[in-house]
């Protein structure tokens, strides 16, 4: 199979969808890897580490678009990238469809398979390929509130740690799963003061137990949330419902009763965001205030540290996209049904059941898809 790794474009997105590991690995399964010149450079891999990892380059993404059966990404295919899909073809990367109507309705008419790393299921629970980045983003959300809560970036000038009598700063983390429990250590560690608060207890014993007595843990509901809200210097917004659109936990009238220049980072943007003023914003230019509170709302956080997630990312992938070459787009989706989970466009349809609830369009059953 021939399989295509064009240089990522989006705004301050340095990270690329196979590292020249991933490459080899591939090239010795008997594969034809085609890589655009320079995808690699923002992890610090050239075209040479590339062309000895046995991978043809390819001065354009026009050119890797036109002769791979499978793209392999990392983000969402802007406008640009969706216009070169053809029928036949599958792309393997990020989608997040559910808050992007126009991504859904070219990839729909574009006639490709479309498989999203973020619905991918493993055989014991979990979303094996979103973890990587959610463990990532959520290390770094706890980092970023503590940048932004400095004075010169707008914030309250509050230093996380606190300082001998003075008391630390208070982090509510909104959801404990990958990216809530991530977030919840770092903070903790960079000495703040942490609350969780997640729909069910799951995980939540797990994290007082490790995280000790800096760490309070509560049941969320609009009424704890709210009554949280004033107390807190920064809240991470870490909920997630896979495929589908965050739900808006935070309302705008809750930011009226915030401290100003407290800092809210949205973690879950890439699929809406969790608070209801939450906008996609870029690494050029990640806050906005609104209310007097500051928003970070980055919606490819990992890129920012694109070595270390290009790598998480590409151990990730790697078997799945193994299996995708050696048996066969339609022929893996069908063997194999965490990876069939992934398949979010096949036949010109939406074949996973939140995405399509999300958009408002009828689901076709992904077998379905894949006999037409």
């Amino acid at each position: 199979m021939r399989i295509g790794v064009p240089r990522e474009i989006k705004v301050h997105e340095y990270r690329v969808g196979l590292t020249p590991e991933s490459v080899r690995a591939l090239v010795a399964d008997g594969q034809e890897l085609l890589v655009e010149t320079g995808a690699g450079n923002g992890i610090g891999a050239n075209d040479d580490e590339y062309r000895a990892a046995g991978a043809v380059i390819l001065s354009t993404a026009a050119e890797v678009f036109e002769h791979a059966n499978l793209i392999v990404k990392v983000k969402e295919p802007l406008a640009s990238e969706r216009a070169r899909l053809q029928p036949g073809q599958a792309l393997f990367t990020y989608l997040h469809l559910a808050p992007d109507p126009y991504q859904a309705h070219d990839l729909i008419n574009s006639g490709a398979t479309a498989i999203a790393y973020e619905t991918v299921t493993a055989p014991g629970g979990g979303l094996p390929l979103l973890t990587p980045m959610s463990v990532i983003a959520g290390r770094m959300a706890a980092q970023v509130a503590a940048r932004f809560l400095e004075r010169p970036q707008g914030g309250r000038g509050v230093l996380l740690a606190g300082a001998p009598g003075v008391p630390p700063a208070r982090v509510l983390v909104l959801g404990a799963g990958s990216v809530g429990a991530n977030a919840a250590r770092i903070a903790i560690g960079m000495g703040a003061q942490v609350m969780v608060l997640n729909r069910t207890e799951r995980g939540l014993a797990e994290l007082e137990r490790e995280l000790g007595p800096r760490m309070s843990t509560a049941l969320a509901s609009t009424e704890r949330i709210a009554a949280e809200m004033p107390q807190a210097d920064a809240v991470i917004g870490a909920a997630l419902v896979a495929g589908a659109t965050a739900p808006k936990l935070v309302t705008r009238a809750l930011l009226k009763t915030m401290k100003s220049g407290a800092v809210l980072v949205d973690v879950s943007i890439d699929q809406g965001g969790c608070f209801e003023t939450s906008r996609p914003t870029t690494h050029a230019d990640p806050v906005f205030t609104v209310e007097g509170i500051l928003h970070y709302c980055v919606a490819n956080m990992p890129g920012a540290v694109p070595r270390t997630s290009a790598y998480a990312l590409s151990q990730a992938t790697l078997p799945f996209i193994k299996k995708l070459a050696r048996l066969g787009i339609a022929a893996a989706l069908r063997e194999d049904e965490h990876l069939r989970d992934g398949l979010n466009v096949c036949a010109g349809a939406i074949t996973q059941r939140e995405v399509a609830a999300a958009l408002g369009y009828s689901w076709l059953d992904p077998m379905k898809a894949l006999a037409a």
